[in-house]
């Protein structure tokens, strides 16, 4: 009976799912701000890889030519931290910390910065022993899981930002 009642109490206190049905208006505004920005290059290999998450969320596919507006600069850095050691003194498990520093521009004369902010994500693996084709299977998942969650965590900030642009309280 109370399971029922949780979407009405949920809708009365202001609640509201980002990519849910709020507005068709509001939601197509965010959405070409969205598409409207450029993802600028970021270093290294990882870097490629979170450029190509974001530009996939941030543009999807079916969408037509929209005309850039905005230039996001993300730059991506990695922490390690070894947390646990075999009896031989080699590593058995390691800690990564991915941090993205990000600013979106707009292509005004002169750029002007419109919002920022800094994400943070982190995985562990394990380093079995004699297993090296394992090791680097879960090494390469916990770098993929790390930019992954980077990318969504941009992807959400940006269109929380657009979302307030839209409702007039936060410059576009």
């Amino acid at each position: 009976m109370i399971a029922l009642g949780l979407p009405f109490l949920a809708a009365g206190c202001g609640f509201r799912p980002m990519h849910g049905r709020s507005g068709v208006r509001e939601d197509a505004q965010v959405s070409d701000a969205l598409a409207a920005v450029k993802v600028g290059l970021i270093t290294e290999r990882q870097g490629q890889l979170l450029r190509r998450r974001l530009e996939e969320g941030l543009a999807p596919m079916g969408r037509g030519t929209v005309t850039v507006k905005y230039d996001l600069r993300v730059g991506l850095g990695y922490g390690a931290e070894i947390q646990g050691f075999r009896r031989d003194g080699f590593p058995s498990r390691v800690r990564f910390t991915a941090t993205a520093q990000w600013s979106l521009f707009d292509l005004g004369a002169p750029p002007r910065e419109i919002t920022r902010g800094t994400e943070r994500a982190s995985d562990a693996y394990d380093i079995p022993e004699n297993q090296f084709f394992a090791a680097d299977v879960a090494r390469e998942t916990m770098e993929r899981q790390l930019i992954d969650e980077l990318a969504r965590h941009i992807l959400e900030r940006l269109a929380m930002h657009f979302r307030r642009a839209a409702q007039g309280t936060a410059p576009a």
